[in-house]
């Protein structure tokens, strides 16, 4: 039932899988173990979304009511348990019987039984094609114009699997995964298969550690010897680079323009130990004392690059989207320039897979501002993985990259030079 309804809140209201998992009172009422996997049944069903679909669609002779909706939502959430996790087809088959059972939709328990056992029966797609069911067109077609088709089905594929937990540690790294049974990636994050508790792992309370997806900590290793320097961190909840900087000796400013997201960043870095100045302000009019040495500014974007970890995005984010999301970008990379002093660098990174929001946005802010110019990473820097920098020397990371490892989030970063004249 609780699956059923955060499906519900995804499909029908519009609304974030996140905004779901804090309002849904069924789902707060299960055990730990119970909402771990009513979570996992619903991102589950969001991800091969688009060929569960199409495997209820083959056994309807009718389509159901608009006013029955919840039976389609029953459908989807039993045909994950079959076709995704495998469950016992007279598990999944009764368990979504019941829940039309004693309701108002009582009237389609056959319909249900009938079409979840057709699907049982039903050979399981290749992941080429179940991946490309489940990925709208406008963002294939943008991948494989930006990155070609067979890396495009390789997003795609990788966007099928439960991503694995990363962490960043404050120190001994090697010695950390050790202690955790953890694996150390080459850019210094550990990897942990999946922790269905994440406060239980050694050194929570200590706050040795934060999570933070191995791809997500490239952008703040762009700063040059952070050690000593006055570096604005920007858009910067919920801190995960900001306490990289800090750990790296850097002096901290960090901001953002929401209040609630900066209050849970004040709860992660208490945690950490880490003493770092907030404000609560809007980048584009926010004018501090003095210019930094580094400004990194980690701009919203439509997080394409995180579906792995949230596939409700390819459900609520649109084209529209993006091409909105890229003027506000252009805004927040001319302001967040107006902060470095002459001689320092500005980052700018984005979680999104789309060009228009990456190197095009770079790009038009470098056409219209000659203080700039790219200061170009070098495969050194990210521990000679070649595959994750661009021909221009920006950083870009794929899903589909480190497949030996178990993948990764996309990410951007661009690493520019302010001229030392004022």
């Amino acid at each position: 039932m609780a699956a059923v309804e955060l499906l519900s809140i995804v499909l029908d209201d519009n609304e974030p899988l996140e905004i779901g998992l804090q309002n849904s009172s069924n789902f707060d009422d299960l055990a730990d173990s119970d909402r771990a996997f009513a979570h996992l049944l619903v991102k589950s069903c969001l991800r091969h979304l688009g060929e569960i679909d199409t495997a209820i669609e083959q056994f309807l002779n009718k389509p159901i009511p608009e006013k029955a909706n919840r039976v389609r939502h029953i459908l989807r959430i039993g045909a994950t348990q079959l076709i995704v996790l495998k469950t016992a087809p007279h598990a999944a088959v009764d368990t979504s019987v019941r829940l039309a059972k004693g309701t108002r939709l009582a009237g389609f328990s056959g319909l249900i039984n009938a079409v979840l056992r057709r699907i049982s029966e039903l050979e399981t797609l290749e992941a080429e094609d179940a991946a490309r069911r489940s990925t709208p067109d406008w963002l294939f077609e943008s991948w494989a114009k930006e990155y070609g088709a067979e890396t495009a089905a390789d997003i795609a594929i990788a966007h099928l699997s439960e991503p694995c937990l990363d962490l960043t540690v404050r120190r001994s790294p090697s010695e950390f995964a050790e202690k955790v049974g953890g694996r150390l990636l080459p850019t210094g994050s550990i990897r942990l298969e999946s922790a269905s508790n994440v406060t239980a792992i050694d050194g929570f309370q200590e706050g040795e550690w934060w999570v933070q997806d191995a791809a997500a900590a490239l952008p703040a290793q762009l700063v040059r010897e952070p050690s000593g320097k006055v570096v604005y961190d920007l858009c910067a909840a919920p801190g995960g680079k900001a306490a990289q900087l800090f750990s790296a000796g850097a002096q901290v400013t960090a901001v953002d323009r929401s209040e609630k997201r900066l209050e849970i960043m004040r709860r992660n870095l208490e945690r950490l130990g880490m003493s770092i100045e907030l404000h609560c302000a809007d980048v584009i009019s926010w004018r501090p004392e003095k210019l930094a040495d580094a400004v990194l500014l980690d701009a919203p974007c439509s997080a394409t690059g995180t579906i792995r970890r949230h596939p409700d995005i390819t459900l609520l984010k649109s084209l529209a989207d993006v091409r909105r999301l890229a003027k506000l970008q252009l805004e927040l990379i001319h302001a967040a320039a107006k902060l470095v002093r002459p001689g320092g660098h500005l980052v700018y990174a984005v979680c999104s897979l789309q060009p228009d929001e990456s190197q095009r946005v770079v790009n038009k802010f470098l056409l219209n501002n000659d203080q700039f110019k790219r200061d170009p990473v070098t495969a050194v820097e990210v521990e000679n993985i070649s595959e994750f920098i661009t021909p221009a020397g920006d950083i870009r990371t794929l899903p589909s990259h480190w497949k030996e490892w178990g993948g990764l989030d996309g990410f951007f970063a661009a690493r520019l030079k302010r001229s030392t004249r004022s």
